[in-house]
């Protein structure tokens, strides 16, 4: 494929088998008489010019077994019956005399019977009858071997010299291509040293396995070697992509020490079960959304970043760049070139909408479909840089098929941020920028990350360990830290790892999680550390390393929350995991789920982080009762908690809310109400000591007589004219219209005046009194408050 830049060339050859492939050994064997050795019991010698032989043997898979459809063959070589002839020509061969020879007359019989064979052999490789008897008979033929049937193969491959298995005993490891099926790490490639400071020949083609079904201790990690395959090339800085049944080996470099020459691009399939690698030669593009034309070459390209998403059935390698040890013809003179590009491989049997070819619900074929994604929204703008050496992740749910994140990398003086994150929403093959808040990690190229999702699904955590800063040129600074972005609120989270047993610092390592344990396997670690054993386990729910892997019983072949296990996007590897303390103290909820931020702490303005939702799920205890029920959330901020049912979180949030809202406006009513009553009574005691303080025999009408039964003479004619209502027991004085009347005494002790209601004494005894309103009084007794001033 042109990724970015157009190719000149391609090329076409068949696909075949790798590790069946045909050798030359014993190229200096003796050629023996066979007449001469029957008659002599001991070895014999000769002077004469030897023969070299050619035999030829093939390779046989992991398990021991032939390709399908390949039939061993081998030059075929007839006994040589005039070796005693020739022999007479050397001196120093004794040996009886030619007319003595009992040979000797069968000569020109046994010239004719040579010739039939010769003519009539090669009509022989094809027939079935004859190919049943095996390569014993008419040898190997020539090329790729090809059977008709298993049984037949295994029958052959047990004459056949087995290949070298990997050796698992080496210093150290990094940069491999990696991948994780039902419990099984597969590690091809990479570098590999088997002494400290080795910098030649570091490239490889081991293939080897770490089986997490079973528990072990990190100095002796459970690791198998595989057969070494002749046909994948020994690269490094690729990726394994895999379904359920297979890995497929895609992109990396080629040695640069000493340099190698990269041949045009197969991808190579490596079949699980039966255990061949199989090449997929002259892979070509196809058409679809926001790609480049269509039927161009699959162009191979080195320092990526890959993700496999077995359940969609496709694989993704982002960015990474173009030089001479990944391109058939550059020399090294030629600038490398970094890319932006999205290759995506539709795994065999597997459909996919975003590409032409499989519209309508069409499976991809034997080979494959291959699309090559290059502009997807913001991905052919300058604020989408290009990069390599960073990591790809997959999250389920925001989109129709979920999500890629790319975190980290960089070029070589300038690096990808780490506060933005680039979102690629699958279903719209569409790019986006997410902002993420808390303090971020320091910027760094090769990091290895994975995914973890809670049980009900309401957060995703994303672990992100180890990388390099190139910057100054020359002085690599490796890293040891472990980070959590925890989404969908997208927010980093640092570990804390201080007093831990932490392995030292390395880039390029490649991580796996099983049973909700991070499994760090290789990573170079610089110039000072000699060898180690490279294989490093850290729990993901308590935020541990810890000196063994722990083997956890029950789980399905893809390791997903027990909550998940019907759902086929439910995250593999997280069987056992819950959300640790240190997540749930930024997202809230608890170790099982229910997280409070249900949307990017700073808000997205487009793309699925604003308009998608997560995939979440109720989870239930051992004894069937329910831990935590959450609802599928929206991104947006809209918490809908309790699966298909009401949200009791907001429910009983509303209510507390609204119980304080009725309270604070009570309380205000109240000191309003206060503060009316209040300034009635000090009017009404200014009042009373402005009467008192009057003429001896002015009286207010307001105060009850100090003597009881007493009388005042008032002048006649006078009046009381009542000026207003005194509303709290304020009322105007009376005045005497005329000094010569006399105004007639109230009875002691009554009140109201005459003319005024009696229904109101209750509401105006504290005035009348002289007690002080207070705030207490108001809030017990509202209603009496209200109808003192009402008075007013």
């Amino acid at each position: 494929m042109v990724i970015d830049m157009a190719l000149e060339h391609s090329h076409t050859h068949s696909d075949h088998v790798s590790d069946q492939n045909i050798m030359d050994d014993d190229e200096d064997a003796p050629s023996i008489d066979v007449a001469t050795a029957s008659e002599y019991p001991f070895p014999i010698t000769s002077a004469c010019p030897q023969r070299p032989r050619r035999s030829k043997f093939m390779e046989i898979d992991v398990d021991g077994e032939m390709d399908e459809d390949r039939t061993a063959t081998a030059p075929f070589q007839r006994p040589h019956s005039d070796s005693r002839a020739s022999s007479m020509s050397c001196d120093s061969d004794p040996g009886l005399p030619l007319s003595q020879s009992p040979f000797f007359t069968l000569y020109p019989r046994l010239s004719l019977l040579t010739l039939f064979v010769i003519l009539t052999l090669p009509l022989l490789y094809e027939m079935p009858w004859v190919g049943m008897a095996g390569m014993g008979i008419i040898g190997a033929k020539a090329g790729l071997i090809r059977t008709s049937n298993p049984a037949d193969a295994a029958s052959a491959a047990e004459r056949l010299e087995k290949r070298v298995d990997t050796d698992t005993d080496v210093c150290t490891r990094w940069s491999a291509q990696s991948a994780l099926v039902n419990g099984t790490i597969y590690v091809y490639g990479g570098h590999s040293t088997t002494e400290p400071g080795q910098k030649n020949n570091t490239w490889s083609n081991d293939f080897f396995t770490v089986d997490l079904t079973k528990s072990w201790d990190i100095s002796a990690p459970s690791i198998r070697g595989l057969p070494q395959p002749s046909g994948p090339p020994a690269v490094a800085n690729g990726y394994l992509w895999n379904s359920h049944d297979s890995l497929y080996l895609y992109g990396g470099i080629v040695s640069d020490s000493p340099p190698a020459q990269p041949d045009p691009y197969s991808l190579w399939e490596y079949q699980i079960k039966s255990g061949k690698w199989v090449e997929h030669s002259d892979p070509k593009t196809s058409m679809g959304n926001n790609t480049e034309p269509g039927n161009q070459p699959v162009q191979q390209t080195g320092e990526g970043a890959g993700i496999s998403i077995p359940e969609l059935g496709r694989g993704y390698y982002f960015a990474g760049h173009l030089d001479a040890f990944t391109t058939p013809g550059w020399s090294v003179q030629t600038p490398r070139i970094y890319l932006k590009s999205l290759v995506e491989f539709t795994f065999p049997g597997y459909s996919n909408d975003g590409v032409e070819s499989l519209a309508g619900g069409k499976t991809a074929g034997s080979d494959g479909v291959w699309r090559n994604v290059t502009r997807g929204g913001i991905q052919d703008q300058a604020k989408f840089p290009s990069r390599a050496d960073g990591a790809l992740v997959h999250v389920p749910g925001f989109g129709a098929q979920g999500i890629l994140l790319s975190i980290g990398g960089g070029q070589e003086s300038s690096y990808s941020q780490m506060n933005i994150i680039d979102v690629y929403d699958i279903a719209t093959s569409t790019w986006y920028k997410q902002a993420v808040s808390g303090p971020s990690p320091e910027i760094r190229v090769n990091p290895c990350a994975v995914a973890a999702s809670a049980p009900d699904g309401s957060s995703t955590n994303i672990y992100m360990y180890g990388g390099q800063n190139l910057i100054p040129y020359g002085q690599q600074t490796q890293y040891d830290d472990m980070w959590v972005l925890t989404v969908p609120s997208f927010t980093w989270v640092e570990v804390d790892t201080k007093g831990q047993s932490v392995p030292p610092a390395r880039v390029g390592a490649s991580c796996s999680i099983w049973d909700g344990q991070i499994v760090i396997v290789g990573g170079y670690t610089g110039p000072n550390l000699t060898c180690e054993t490279g294989t490093y386990v850290f729990s993901a729910k308590d935020l541990k390393w810890q000196n063994n892997f722990n083997a956890l019983s029950g789980g399905n072949a893809q390791n997903q929350q027990s909550s998940q296990e019907k759902d086929p996007a439910g995250l593999s590897g997280s069987y056992g995991y819950e959300v640790p303390g240190a997540v749930q103290s930024v997202i809230g909820g608890n170790s099982k789920g229910g997280a409070t931020i249900t949307a990017p702490a700073r808000a997205a303005t487009q793309g699925p982080m604003a308009t998608g939702k997560a995939i979440t799920y109720t989870v239930t205890d051992s004894n069937g009762a329910v831990s935590t029920q959450t609802g599928t959330t929206s991104s947006g901020g809209n918490n809908n908690n309790g699966g298909d049912g009401p949200n009791v979180g907001a429910i009983v949030a509303g209510v507390v809310a609204g119980f304080f809202a009725v309270l604070a406006a009570y309380l205000g009513f109240c000191a309003w109400v206060y503060r009316r009553q209040l300034t009635l009574y000090k009017n009404h005691v200014a009042m009373a000591q402005r009467a008192a303080a009057g003429a001896p025999n002015e009286k207010s009408s307001f105060l009850p007589s100090s003597t009881e039964g007493s009388s005042q003479p008032t002048g006649k004619g006078s009046s009381i004219t009542d000026q207003g209502s005194g509303v709290g027991g304020t009322s105007s004085r009376a005045t005497a219209t005329n000094s010569n009347e006399v105004v007639p005494p109230l009875p002691t002790g009554v009140w109201p005046p005459p003319g005024r209601s009696s229904s109101v004494n209750s509401s105006n005894d504290d005035l009348m009194v002289g007690q002080e309103p207070s705030f207490v009084g108001v809030l017990l007794n509202p209603r009496r408050s209200l109808r003192v001033i009402n008075r007013d």
